[in-house]
């Protein structure tokens, strides 16, 4: 008996399999997949912070170069971080955004208003009382 070791790979899926229709039930479209996933998908923060970034220093004419030497960092990753493909720290989100003559909480609180821009509004249930109710202990 030999032993032999398969060359294959084994792929561990990152996303869980989609449910199988039961029976009787057709299939979705791949269109529908598609325009369900988009009416659901959220940004991701890391794209959101980079839009801001990159439109902040836009609206002062500033270079790339320019604002990764203000923040000490380097331009590769400064435009990385601009194109939502990294994830930055805070130390060096909030080193980019003293560049830009912003603070931390700046970039994020227009980061969040980008966000509920982006996003449809859910209702939330309401847990505060109407005015116009009369509430009586005894």
């Amino acid at each position: 008996m030999t032993n032999q070791v398969s060359n294959e790979a084994r792929v561990i899926p990152l996303r869980p399999a989609p449910a199988r229709p039961a029976e009787g039930e057709s299939a979705p479209t791949r269109h529908a997949e598609s325009a369900q996933s988009t009416e659901t998908k959220e940004p991701l923060w890391r794209d959101l912070v980079g839009e801001v970034l990159r439109r902040e220093r836009r609206a002062q004419d500033r270079t790339l170069k320019d604002v990764a030497d203000a923040a000490r960092i380097s331009l590769p990753y400064l435009s990385e971080i601009e194109r939502g493909r990294k994830e930055a720290s805070s130390e060096v989100l909030a080193a980019a955004a003293h560049a830009l003559g912003l603070g931390l909480a700046d970039l994020l609180s227009l980061a969040h208003a980008d966000l509920t821009r982006h996003t449809t509004p859910h209702p939330r249930p309401s847990t505060a009382r109407p005015h116009n109710t009369l509430c009586l202990a005894a």
